[in-house]
């Protein structure tokens, strides 16, 4: 003959207190990830600052040009950035990497890819790039992409991967404007931290 458990058998008072007991447990979990002073705090497995230097070619720079304009809004000059925050500019780069804010320092590496403004009404482009380092200090790549809302002092794309020394790495880069010269010259200071290193 089967058994069978009867739920008779669990009294009303019973069901009661493990519903309580249930609504305590979802309670304790909601409340405990809440609160971010609990959560395990990362830090970085490794950190570079890094600075690149983009000239953008404006028909008059071929010699010290690093990033040309390739795209713009239908009859624009793709010598001179579009007006109204430079949206539909496209603009690929090869810049050259430095240890610090000096333009003339000696290259680590290239700063490789392009950018892209996205938006008609405030200055922001979106970034997608490699650093390539072929030095004695560093060999390999680092990827970057993301939304780079110019205006804002401080931001942060996305580390998405690398080769070499830096291979599978991911985290985050902060950026900042550190010299700007009206539309032809810029240098973003780059703080590089990894939170995931293989």
């Amino acid at each position: 003959m089967p058994c069978f458990f009867p739920l008779e058998i669990i009294s009303r008072k019973k069901m009661r207190t493990l519903g309580f007991v249930a609504i305590f447990f979802l309670i304790f979990l909601s409340v405990s990830s809440a609160y971010p002073g609990w959560k395990k705090q990362y830090k970085p497995c490794k950190q570079l600052v890094l600075y690149f230097h983009d000239i953008i070619y404006n028909g008059q720079n071929a010699a010290n040009a690093t990033a040309a304009i390739v795209a713009a809004p239908e009859g624009a000059n793709l010598t001179i950035l579009a007006g109204q925050f430079h949206f539909g500019n496209i603009a690929v780069f090869d810049d050259p990497i430095t240890l610090d804010n000096n333009l003339h320092s000696p290259p680590v590496g290239r700063a490789q890819g392009m950018y892209i403004y996205d938006t008609k009404n405030t200055f922001t482009a979106w970034l997608g790039f490699t650093f390539v380092f072929n030095s004695t200090k560093h060999q390999g790549t680092i990827n970057f992409i993301g939304a780079d809302p110019i205006m804002v002092k401080s931001r942060d794309i996305s580390v998405v991967g690398g080769t070499g020394d830096f291979f599978m790495h991911r985290g985050i880069a902060t950026i900042m404007t550190d010299s700007f010269e009206g539309d032809v010259y810029f240098r973003l200071r780059v703080d590089v931290k990894f939170y995931e290193c293989w």
